[in-house]
């Protein structure tokens, strides 16, 4: 059992916490709970080791279990150390350090997200998880952009992270994915042309600017056309993991 706080593992799980760098340069990141675990098992995403501690609950000793049938180092960690790195309020007795990889961009993707310049993890998990469930091909993530992999946002995404392909580019290597699938450009912007008057059945990447700036320079400069959402109510604007999700089942509505 691990009871130090010394230990080469416990100071691993303080590195992936921190910044966007460190998790690049470790080439992993790090994961907490059971579901989460659950998730990305199922995807038989790879694992680096598992922590654990005497709190676990049934479904998650079954897990370990598993995991260490599979050949996952998983060790168990004293409640008190678990709890000085759990970021929950109510911590689940398990945390899982998996290598930082992305599922491939199909080759003729048909529904692009690009979130531009979404800083807030809770937005930018809420956008992910939307996307997992709309079926959107992939979500290209431009600079100043939060960190998919960050503990927060994998946390909002519920899972997403294992069943949709998440990429970090430049605005020119975005440009390049578009252009070669043939893509129209939509920007969700308040004073756009209304979804439901739009024809959202063709091939099609949706860009979603943060709520504080909105869009960037470079995203507009990509833009075929601006879409809104009719809001009849007397509320002034959605945030952006609300407006992007709402736009990305219209898509979805007028697909099928």
């Amino acid at each position: 059992m691990i009871t130090s706080s010394h230990n080469t593992k416990i100071k691993t799980v303080r590195a992936l916490q921190g910044r966007a760098k460190g998790r690049r340069e470790a080439g992993a990141f790090l994961i907490e709970g059971v579901r989460l675990v659950e998730e990305a098992l199922a995807a038989d995403w790879p694992f680096r080791f598992v922590l654990y501690d005497e709190i676990l609950n049934e479904r998650g000793n079954l897990l370990v279990e598993s995991l260490k049938s599979r050949g996952v180092e998983c060790e168990m960690v004293s409640t008190s150390v678990m709890k000085s790195l759990s970021e929950t309020e109510t911590p689940q007795g398990i945390l899982t350090v998996l290598e930082l990889t992305n599922l491939p961009i199909p080759k003729l993707p048909t529904f692009l997200l690009i979130p531009d310049q979404i800083r807030d993890p809770g937005n930018l998990g809420t956008l992910l998880r939307s996307a997992a469930a709309a079926g959107v091909d992939a979500v290209l993530l431009p600079p100043e952009t939060a960190d998919a992999f960050a503990p927060k946002v994998l946390r909002s995404g519920m899972g997403a992270h294992f069943r949709l392909p998440i990429h970090s580019m430049t605005w020119d290597e975005i440009e390049q994915v578009g252009r070669l699938a043939g893509l129209q450009v939509f920007l969700a912007d308040m004073n756009g042309q209304s979804c439901w008057e739009t024809d959202l059945r063709q091939p099609l990447a949706l860009i979603v600017g943060g709520e504080a700036d909105g869009a960037s320079e470079s995203a507009r400069r990509l833009v075929t056309m601006s879409l809104s959402i009719p809001m009849p109510g007397k509320a002034e604007s959605l945030n952006a993991g609300v407006a992007g999700s709402v736009l990305m089942f219209e898509v979805v509505r007028q697909r099928k």
